[in-house]
Order: structure tokens, then C-alpha cells, then sequence
């Protein structure tokens, strides 16, 4: 049944998005068609490629569906959770090109919007679980492992670079590179040791 509906969103459903983001993200740019599309993700051991052609296509169906569709969509989402442990909520708006580099443990809220060449490592997360959440991530933004965004209203620029394990909280300009500054401190038998 669930593919039924699928099918049907697929059928009446201006597509333009999904295709672009499907060119990119999983025929390397090759010439779009359903059979490249479909031989891509059949041949693809890439859990990369696997979650994002689901992904793209539940967050398609959730945003531009009937409420069927929308419920299909739900089934998808949570599926791509147990299997993936990611949980790129449905109706956040992520430009094409989007790479996950080591695609575990990948938290974005639903209110975020991101452009396009976004590139995150492992256990990020973007966002909070309540609303209002506002963060707007431009073009061409890299962020490493374990970093955290979480704030109300938050603007990050184009060609941004955050470095792993980074708390960001305040909006973050064009060009910049955002690291947290780290100390690290061992205690071994009550003696503390600075590295």
C-alpha cells in the first residue's frame, strides 16, 4: 500500500528539487534518469547514498503530500532513524549536494534551512526539539564531528568551516572559520595535568 502512495506522489508531483538533489547526491551528475537512478541505489553499498535517497524522497512526500502521503512519509522517516540513527526531521529544507560524511548519529530540527554543498560529519547536532527553532545555514558549509548549533534565530554565512567538537550559539559570518577552544585536563589520582 505504501507504495501505491509513492508512486502516485511521483506521478502528479513537480519533482524538479528531488531530481536536482538525486543528480548530485547519488549519480554524481550524471544525466538523471530512472533507470540511473534506480541502478545507483541498487549497486550502492554507500549508507550515505542509501539514507539520502530515502530521505530526499519521505521529506519530498512530507512536505508537498496529502495527508496519506504525509503518513507514508512518517513510516519512511522512521525507518531511516532505526537503521541510520539519524534523524533529519521531515520539512527541514537542505539545498542539494548534501554530503554525509560519516552518515551516524545526525540530529537537524525541522525548522532549519540550509543551502547548498552542506557537508556534516558524525554527531552533530542542528537545533532544538521545541519551537520556535530558526537556523539558517548558507552555501558551502562544512561541520566537523560532535559540533553542536542550537539557539532561537541563528544565521550562518556562506563558506563557513566549523571545526569538530564546536559550540555554536550566535550567528557566524561569510568566510569564517568557528572552532571551540579546547583544554584538555586528565585527573589521575587527584593530580591535575593540563595537555
Amino acid at each position: 500500500m505504501k507504495y501505491i502512495h509513492i508512486i502516485k506522489f511521483l506521478l502528479m508531483h513537480d519533482l524538479t528539487h528531488l531530481k536536482e538533489c538525486w543528480l548530485v547526491e547519488l549519480t554524481s551528475g550524471k544525466k538523471i534518469s530512472i533507470y540511473r537512478i534506480i541502478k545507483s541505489y541498487i549497486k550502492t553499498r554507500s549508507p550515505q547514498k542509501n539514507y539520502l535517497f530515502w530521505w530526499r524522497l519521505a521529506n519530498e512526500i512530507y512536505i508537498h503530500g496529502n495527508d496519506k502521503q504525509r503518513n507514508v512519509a512518517k513510516k519512511i522517516q522512521s525507518k531511516l532513524i532505526s537503521k541510520f540513527g539519524i534523524d533529519i526531521m521531515l520539512g527541514a529544507k537542505i539545498g542539494k549536494n548534501l554530503s554525509l560524511v560519516h552518515p551516524y548519529s545526525i540530529t537537524i530540527n525541522k525548522n532549519v534551512i540550509i543551502g547548498e554543498n552542506f557537508t556534516i560529519h558524525q554527531n552533530v547536532t542542528i537545533g532544538i526539539g521545541h519551537e520556535p527553532v530558526n537556523i539558517i545555514i548558507g552555501d558551502n558549509v562544512y561541520i566537523g564531528a560532535n559540533s553542536v548549533i542550537l539557539g532561537g534565530k541563528i544565521k550562518i554565512g556562506n563558506n563557513v568551516k566549523i571545526g569538530a567538537m564546536s559550540f555554536v550559539n550566535k550567528d557566524v559570518p561569510d568566510n569564517c572559520t568557528v572552532y571551540t577552544q579546547k583544554t584538555n585536563i586528565i585527573i589521575l589520582n587527584d593530580v591535575v595535568e593540563h595537555y
